[in-house]
């Protein structure tokens, strides 16, 4: 377990890091970088799996030398994803072009379609068939797929699409060695354990409830969108996570219980097999996921070259704010830690520095 991380003593706590970063990090984090406006800008409605339409943005310096895709956690759109914005405008200033999306039934995407999530299952084909029309826009290989959170989750999904391409996108004007891996930060790794394992801390219950008000949000959106598709008694019975995949999700996707669900989008019974380079961070106190994963965690990726993992002991649930001496040690010019090891990864699996 790595302590190349380091940060302040009292955000040495997962849950201290996790707040901060939620509630004072995302207010000021425009004032611990220099913005790079793209030279050029556009939004774009992409086809995704099965014929979805999904709304992003392309945001291309002058000579671009690669191409990061990249979508958020389990709410929120691409107006109000702090944290990937400040992705953005990091990896502008390395060159890098970024395409940025609201994933199903999330921002405009959900006013598209009335599609729900699948937590990997189809959004895994997304993030490929967005490097498929982003290339055809102008976007240059390598493509790298990034995401945070349960957006992580979809992440190593996509890694899974991207070495199954030729069987399944044919269709596609994209080669496989063309996508250069996925980097994924905090990732979801097994629902039906974290979910469990959070609602039985003291504050876990209070950050489930919030993130449940944000979901019934999001569905609410969707029943304004596309009346037809969602009903208003489902939204209503759906009071938690699980009850919003239990109301809304399930059923469409053919399964017959929201554990059975969970169970075949669970990202952790993926890694042994991937092929797709791949980079993940996860800190061993983060609080939103059951503790019990990372050792799991560890044996998963242990034998397998494809993947990089820095596990560390701290870092809290998106959180890696480092301190004076955390970004000495790294050598980094600024707190965010987690995303500069992601850019430096993928300099190195580049360009061999």
């Amino acid at each position: 377990m790595s302590n190349l991380f380091q940060t302040t003593p009292w955000l040495k706590n997962g849950l201290s890091m996790t707040l901060y970063s939620a509630l004072r990090a995302s207010q000021i984090w425009e004032t611990t970088i220099t913005k790079v406006e793209p030279q050029n800008y556009r939004e774009y409605v992409f086809s995704g799996a099965q014929g979805v339409p999904i709304f992003g943005t392309i945001s291309l310096p002058e000579n671009p030398r690669g191409t990061i895709i990249g979508t958020y956690g389990i709410t929120g759109d691409l107006d109000n994803q702090w944290f990937l914005k400040l992705l953005k405008y990091k990896a502008l200033a390395q060159n890098y072009g970024v395409v940025l999306f609201d994933w199903r039934s999330h921002g405009k995407t959900a006013q598209l379609s009335p599609t729900l999530t699948s937590d990997g299952l189809y959004e895994g084909e997304d993030f490929v068939r967005i490097a498929a029309g982003a290339k055809a826009l102008g976007c240059p290989a390598p493509f790298w797929f990034i995401g945070y959170s349960l957006g992580g989750q979809l992440a190593l999904w996509a890694a899974k699409a991207a070495q199954t391409l030729p069987e399944w996108g044919r269709d596609l004007a994209l080669h496989e060695s063309e996508i250069g891996g996925v980097a994924v930060i905090c990732p979801n790794l097994d629902s039906n354990r974290s979910l469990s394992y959070l609602v039985k801390q003291p504050l876990g219950k209070y950050l489930e409830k919030s993130i449940t008000k944000e979901l019934k949000k999001l569905a609410l959106k969707l029943h304004e969108y596309h009346p037809q598709d969602i009903a208003p008694d489902s939204i209503a019975r759906a009071n938690s996570i699980w009850g919003f995949d239990r109301e809304l999700v399930i059923e469409r996707l053919g399964f017959s219980s929201v554990e059975e669900y969970y169970d075949a989008s669970n990202a952790l019974k993926l890694l042994p097999a991937l092929k797709t380079p791949t980079l993940i961070i996860y800190a061993a106190d983060d609080p939103m996921f059951d503790p019990a994963i990372v050792p799991e965690l560890q044996a998963a990726c242990a034998d397998n070259p494809a993947i990089d993992l820095i596990l560390t002991v701290h870092g809290g649930h998106v959180g890696y704010i480092s301190n004076k001496f955390g970004q000495r040690l790294a050598g980094d010019r600024d707190r965010w830690w987690a995303w500069n090891r992601v850019l430096e990864w993928f300099d190195k699996r580049s360009f061999g520095k």
